[in-house]
Formats: C-alpha cells, structure tokens, sequence
C-alpha cells in the first residue's frame, strides 16, 4: 500500500510508524510544509494511561520518548484566592521538539520516506497514493479540500489563546484561574 501523509507533527509520524509495524512493505512518505525542527508550541503531556499506550503499540519509541521525561503527581489548582491540591496522578512532558525527533529518528528506521519544506498547492502530486492522510494541522490542506465530504467547518470566537514559556519551575499541573475586567483569563502550566 502506497500511504502519503501531509504534516509530520506527531500524529503524522506515529501513524507512519504504526502503519509500518503492521506492514513493513507499506511505502509511506510524509511531506511536512515546515523545516524538520519547527514547532508550534513547548512541550507534550503524556497521562499514564497514554503512556501505557504507547507502549503496548511501539515499545522503542515508547523507550525513547520516557529516557527524556519530566514527571510529576500533582495537579493544582487556583481560583479565588484558593489553591486545591490533587495528589496521586501521573503525569509525564518531553520538549515537543525532542518528542518530533525521536518520532523523526524512529520513522526512519523504520523506513519511512520524510520530505520537509515542501508545501503542496493541491493534492495533485499524491493521485496515485492509496491513502492519504491529513495530519497537516489547522490550516490543512486535506480537510480544506475534502471539507464538504467531512462535514469540516470553521467557526470564529472571542476567546484569545497564547503560549508563553517561562524559566519557572512548576511542580504540578498547574491551572490558574482569574478573573479581570476583559472576563476569566485562565493559565494551563506544567514542568517539562
């Protein structure tokens, strides 16, 4: 089976990876829009049960995606002046940009054909693929296409979304909620 994969985020790049565990004589090429090590945020969060996921489906990347972990139990949270603290969780962060080249490395041992910096117009170049997967992220080319056969739509709000990294260390999950003038502003923060 010829498999072409837009995008070489992590889901592209495991799903390479599992496709060729399943059938090493699958030929699959992955075409990515970005250099190898563009990233589009920090870090990743694994709970133990994705973990144990990972495993049971590829254990040398499992293997090599854990060597790297930060880990931690706890999961706070701040509202109103108050912090509530949840203890006995498992959680786990690995750098997205170390997690893409583990996946990087491990696709091509396995054989997996990778292509950065080719942004595709339309998906004239993939005609002869049997499948062709969309893991080409927000502005997907996939699902713009096919938007119609999905059922894709895209809707506007008024939320306002931004990372921002920062030297200090949490020891927790750490949710913090507060409220403002402009409304609730809510900050997601972990160690990795």
């Amino acid at each position: 089976m010829k498999i072409s994969i837009l995008g070489a985020g992590p889901s592209g790049l495991y799903f390479a990876i599992l496709m060729k565990k399943v059938d090493p004589t699958h030929e699959i090429e992955i075409i990515e829009r970005n250099p190898p090590d563009a990233t589009f945020g920090w870090g990743v969060v694994f709970s133990e049960e994705t973990l144990g996921a990972l495993r049971e489906a590829d254990e040398e990347s499992y293997i090599a995606i854990t060597d790297t972990f930060a880990q931690w139990d706890a999961i706070d949270v701040h509202y109103r002046g108050t912090r509530v603290s949840s203890r006995g969780h498992r959680f786990s962060a690995i750098s997205r940009k170390a997690l893409l080249g583990l996946l990087q490395d491990r696709a091509r041992e396995l054989d997996v054909g990778l292509t950065f910096e080719r942004e595709l117009a339309d998906l004239d170049p993939l005609a002869d693929a049997d499948l062709v997967v969309g893991a080409d992220g927000v502005n997907s080319l996939v699902r713009g296409v096919y938007a119609d056969e999905l059922g894709a739509k895209v809707e506007s709000h008024g939320t306002k979304f931004a990372w921002f990294g920062t030297d200090l260390v949490f020891d927790a999950f750490t949710f913090i909620f507060h409220e403002t003038e402009h409304g609730l502003i809510q900050a997601h923060a972990y160690p990795f």
